[in-house]
């Protein structure tokens, strides 16, 4: 068995397990297995530089981190935070309005 074919079994198993083992879908699993394999075969290999690695020169300067997480404002939506012991205010509900009498 050829790499491709090892390649295109592998992409099927994973569509067949994806869509819950279905039965009686297998040509159309094989079919879109060698579809995504002569996409990745077709596909340009990245450079290691382009891939993060590590082998990248010494030379070149690092990237700027970003801002923390936790220093990015919380929508108003939010949840507030409740003290244990203490009880959240309970919102009142709204009076439904009567529709007009005719």
């Amino acid at each position: 068995m050829s790499t491709d074919d090892k390649r295109i079994r592998e992409f099927a198993y994973q569509i067949w397990e994806s869509e819950g083992k279905p039965e009686g879908h297998e040509s159309r699993h094989w079919e879109m297995a060698r579809k995504l394999a002569d996409a990745e075969a077709l596909a340009p290999k990245k450079s290691p530089k382009a891939a993060g690695s590590k082998t990248a020169d010494a030379k070149t300067p690092a990237a700027k981190p970003k801002a923390p997480a936790a220093a990015k404002a919380k929508p108003a939506s939010a949840a507030k935070v409740i003290p244990p012991g203490e009880k959240a205010a309970e919102k009142k509900p709204r009076a439904t309005k009567k529709p007009p009498a005719n």
